[in-house]
This record gives C-alpha cells, structure tokens and sequence, in this order.
C-alpha cells in the first residue's frame, strides 16, 4: 500500500475512476443513481475533494464489488485523511506544494533536471535560506519553516528504502553565487557528500555539452506500486504542473535521457565539482 496520505488518496482516486470506467459509467450516471452530483463522483476520481469512507462503501456496493476490494479501498480513504509530517509546518509548506512533498514520499525512482539552482534534497541551510529569502512574500518565521521542511526532506536520500535518485544540473547552477564565495564552498562540499550516498547520481551539464533539450526543471516520479503511474512535476512561482499522460511521461523521460546523454559522466562531474571547489576557496 502507498506510504504517505497524499499517495494513498491518488491511489483511491484511480481505483475510483478504474471501477466506473470499468463498468461503462458516466459520472453523471453515477450521482445520479446514489443521489449526490456528477462533480462529486469527478473530484473523488481526481483527488480534488475530501473522500469520506461511507461513500467509498457507497460506491463499492453500487459497483458490486467484493468485500476484500471494498475494506481495502475504505482503509485507503481512512488513511488518506492522516496528516503528513510537513503539513505541521503550516506556512512553511504551500498547499500546492504539500502535494509535492507527499508524492516525493511515496517515490521509488527520482530523476530531477535542474537549470536554475542545486537540487533542494541536496541543499544546505543556509543556501535555501539565501533562495527563500529572495521571495519577498515571505516572513522571515515563513523562511525558517520552509527551509526547515527542507531539510527533513533530504532524508529521502539516505533511508534504508531510499529512491534510486538521479540527477542532471546544469553548469550554471554550480557557478552561480547564491550567498557569497564561502557559502557556495559549502554547498558543493553537500553536493559532493550527497553524491557518496549509494542511491544518488548527479551528473553535469556544462557549457559546452552542444545541443540538448531545451526544457526548464521538471522532476519524474516513479513508484513502488506498478498500478501507481508515473508523474512529472514542473513547479511555479505560485503553483505547478502534475503531468500523468503517458505521452507526457514518455517525452520528458526522454528528454532527461537526453540530458543524461549529453552531460558529463558520474565520475567526470566529481571532477569538475571539485575543480569549482578550488575556485571558490581562493
């Protein structure tokens, strides 16, 4: 079973929408027949809106579902209303960003292409908080928190059931100064570190790679549950992009294959973070 709330509550949302589609049933033809609205059967499928478990009962016996099938998919939707660790975090945690989190909980696979700023599961302290301070919506209790969140993140990487975490990062992200010279020292140092985790890879982009993709950060999620598809993730100033077509997937999973192609080996990129690390010392 999918391991944070947020996972759980999509994974019920496409059983939901696998039982009706299943059946040849609109939504309409749904609410109808149990007296609530279309709308409410869609945002049950789509993870827009609270599922209480009496109307997952409710749709289970109306599908004629087994009672295996029905207590799994009611313990789902109980679990679902659990609150994630990062939703105690409040401010610091945007509502459209704690899906995000939730998911990244959940993942089995990470790939990550970055072309602004390092990573957030590798980040340091004080380079989120130079990052989060340049949002000038932002408290500074606001900034304390999300870096907070962000940090407790990073556990992801080093747990015994870690994702296999690969990661593209464009030159520029290493060579632009976020904080001062000494700041940045430190943040490759993390870089570095967190390449010795067994689950993570990071390769580099550098300048002259030649042509390649010409995409802004995205992040694909796999997951443990083959049931569970894949998503890519683009965020925003003020929201994000969940991609789950497959078309979709297919196209940035080659696009980061292309990146991977055209970037510095593993090994290769160790070095030339270490060569910036010389630089930054001087």
């Amino acid at each position: 079973m999918a391991g944070s709330p947020t996972a759980r509550r999509r994974r019920l949302s496409i059983e939901l929408k696998k039982l009706r589609e299943g059946h040849g049933y609109t939504c309409a033809h749904v609410g109808e027949a149990l007296d609530w609205s279309g709308s409410k059967v869609n945002r049950m499928e789509t993870g827009t809106g609270r599922v209480q478990p009496s109307d997952v009962d409710a749709l289970c016996r109306f599908y004629g579902t087994d009672d295996e099938l029905r207590e799994f998919l009611m313990s789902l939707a109980r679990q679902a209303k659990t609150r994630g660790w990062w939703q105690a975090h409040g401010s610091g945690v945007p509502s459209w960003f704690s899906i995000y989190i939730g998911l990244e909980q959940d993942v089995s696979t990470f790939r990550q292409y970055q072309s602004e700023f390092l990573p957030g599961l590798m980040q340091t302290p004080a380079y989120a908080v130079e990052l989060h301070r340049a949002t000038n919506q932002m408290t500074a209790e606001d900034v304390e928190r999300a870096v907070r969140v962000r940090m407790e993140r990073q556990a992801i990487l080093s747990r015994p059931d870690a994702p296999d975490a690969w990661f593209v990062v464009h030159e520029s992200t290493l060579r632009n100064v976020v904080g001062d010279r000494s700041l940045m020292r430190e943040q490759l140092e993390r870089v570095l570190n967190s390449m010795e985790l067994p689950s993570v890879t990071l390769q580099v982009l550098p300048f002259d790679a030649g042509p390649y993709p010409a995409t802004g950060p995205f992040t694909l999620m796999g997951f443990p549950d083959p049931e569970d598809p894949d998503i890519v993730y683009r965020d925003g100033i003020t929201d994000a992009i969940y991609l789950e077509g497959a078309d979709d997937v297919r196209e940035y999973t080659r696009a980061f294959d292309n990146l991977r192609a055209a970037a510095a080996s593993p090994h290769r990129s160790i070095q030339l973070i270490t060569s910036m690390l010389k630089d930054y010392a001087r």
